[in-house]
């Protein structure tokens, strides 16, 4: 089986990138069990708990981002100097646990991946 690698790089809510990146994510992993998940850039706010996108007429989506251990997808990574950059290097608290690792090691990860999708 390919391993397939989800890269979520975009903010939550501001377009439906994230929502549909999800959707397909929790579709493939029905389909395969080597999944990856990576969130970097603005993707890293994915995962902030306690977003209000009902305030914005927006679906809340980010509370599935929870259930990804129940599909056995467990190889969930941040960006570490991602989270960095956008003042979140405090935070200890995200809706997934996911681990924060520096960008050359998702480089790395990314290497073993058959397939890499992008949203």
């Amino acid at each position: 089986m390919k391993k397939i690698a989800f890269i979520f790089t975009k903010t939550p809510h501001g377009d439906a990138g994230g929502r549909e990146g999800l959707d397909a994510l929790l579709a493939t992993s029905a389909l395969t069990e080597k999944v990856g998940v990576f969130f970097i850039s603005d993707g890293v706010l994915q995962l902030l708990p306690n977003q209000q996108p009902d305030r914005i007429l927006a679906r809340n989506y980010i509370a599935t981002f929870k259930v990804l251990p129940l599909y056995d997808i467990e190889e969930c990574y941040l960006c570490q100097e991602d989270l960095v950059m956008r003042g979140l290097s405090s935070v200890n608290h995200f809706v997934l646990d996911a681990k924060v690792i520096p960008a050359e090691t998702i480089r790395e990860k990314l290497v073993d991946y058959d397939v890499v999708l992008t949203f």
